[in-house]
């Protein structure tokens, strides 16, 4: 009896809620681009409602000018609107509204062009269109909206209001959590140093940058572990986790220094060459149930996939240094950068289509091509409505986006340990 005790998991539902996040098949990839037309869409709108509640953007990279406060009162009521225009409209969309996305995006889409038409036909602005900015706030904004809605739906899966179509997909297919990690890889990709074509740094450096991302990754394993949280093995391997794929791409990219000239046709290569081999049969093995007692096969999805997500931030590298670093170029207005923008977002979304379709579809598993095509699409798809802010207000954040800024990995973190906590309290 006392054996029987002593097997017995510290959670008694984590097979059922192993079961609740397995076998997944994603949603469509329109219904992927409604989503990614929602979220940004409120923040324009918001902001244009906004007025003095607004914070101008800086000229450094991180935003950090601070607000001028003249009460807390007034900064306060301003955080609580930005809530009630933007993140709850998000989250009510994600759950209760889920069935109505693609409405709520049509509906966006007009409003956002009754009022670009009526702005535009007002001479004001039409003076005013040789003041526009670079798209700095834009930037700030959309790395913004990649945490908010990480955070969102990270503590919306384990529930049943949450739609399962917009989990994680089990092996091929792409439910809108799916798109994460790349986001993340992406995001930090266009800002990084290598893209800012900073000198880069000593490979004792870099295991001294990388080592933050590690304790994360085992602390992730530990907390995991102690509260008995069920944990998907197909999504990175026994052991892997996010934050060493994070690790892992940063310490690549210091070894192997590429000038963000080249890193674009690097990662293409890479990318072109991973995606063959997986065509030659390492797919089979990655969605096999195979695992020896070594290390590496133990956390195959995770170890291989480093290849996929490498070669998505060397291209990303590639993209922020020719949209906002290089100065050599012609065409660094505004309006350049924007239209820009624009064809690559429209770009992307085409390749992932055509790829996903008569390559291999899109598996986030294992980062192929599809996928990393369709987190640029995405991504750029975000960042294209954003610039539509540039119309009407010129490079302000919302005090949300600038709390969240400077918050930013703290805010990650605590969603991460408070969905441990609520996982275990709940069952």
């Amino acid at each position: 009896m006392e054996g029987r005790l002593l097997d017995r998991p510290l959670n008694p539902s984590k097979l059922l809620k192993e079961q609740f996040v397995s076998n997944l098949t994603g949603s469509s990839l329109l219904e992927i681009a409604a989503l990614s037309t929602i979220v940004p869409a409120l923040v324009v709108l918001r902001k244009w409602s906004s007025g003095d509640n607004t914070r101008t953007d800086s000229a450094k990279k991180n935003d950090d000018v601070r607000p001028v406060r003249k009460d807390w009162m007034h900064y306060f009521s301003a955080l609580v609107v930005d809530y009630l225009t933007v993140v709850l409209p998000i989250l009510l969309v994600f759950t209760v509204l889920a069935e109505w996305a693609f409405t709520c995006a049509i509906c966006l889409v007009i409003l956002l062009s009754m009022y670009i038409v009526l702005k535009r036909s007002q001479s004001h602005l039409k003076s005013g269109h040789n003041q526009l900015p670079s798209l700095r706030a834009d930037i700030s904004s959309y790395r913004v909206s990649v945490v908010l809605v990480t955070c969102l739906c990270i503590l919306a899966v384990d529930f049943k209001i949450f739609p399962r179509r917009y989990a994680k997909a089990e092996t091929y297919g792409s439910g809108i959590m799916d798109l994460g990690v790349g986001s993340f890889v992406v995001a930090n990709a266009l800002v990084s140093r290598q893209a800012r074509n900073i000198t880069s740094m000593s490979f004792k450096a870099a295991l001294s940058s990388i080592s933050p991302l590690v304790f994360l990754g085992f602390a992730r394993i530990i907390s995991t572990s102690g509260v008995d949280y069920q944990v998907h093995i197909g999504e990175y391997g026994v052991h892997w986790n996010f934050f060493f794929t994070l690790a892992a791409i940063s310490i690549l990219t210091s070894v192997v220094r590429i000038h963000p000239k080249y890193c674009g046709l690097v990662g293409l290569l890479i990318l072109a060459g991973y995606q063959i081999w997986l065509s030659f049969g390492l797919n089979e093995y990655l969605v096999s149930d195979e695992r020896n007692a070594d290390i590496f096969s133990q956390n195959k999805e995770g170890i291989y996939s480093i290849l996929g997500y490498w070669g998505m931030f060397l291209i990303g590298v590639s993209l922020g240094y020719y949209l906002f670093v290089d100065n050599s170029s012609k065409g660094k207005s505004r309006n350049n950068q924007v239209v820009k923008v624009w064809v690559l977002a429209a770009s992307f979304w085409i390749l992932a289509i055509i790829f996903d379709s008569y390559v291999e579809r899109v598996s986030r598993r294992m980062c192929n091509f599809a996928y990393v095509m369709l987190v640029f699409g995405q991504n750029f798809q975000v960042l294209s409505i954003l610039t539509l802010a540039g119309l009407v207000s010129y490079g302000k954040n919302l005090v949300l986006e600038y709390a969240f800024n400077q918050n930013m990995l703290g805010s990650f973190l605590l969603i991460c340990k408070y969905t441990n906590r609520s996982g275990k309290s709940l069952s």
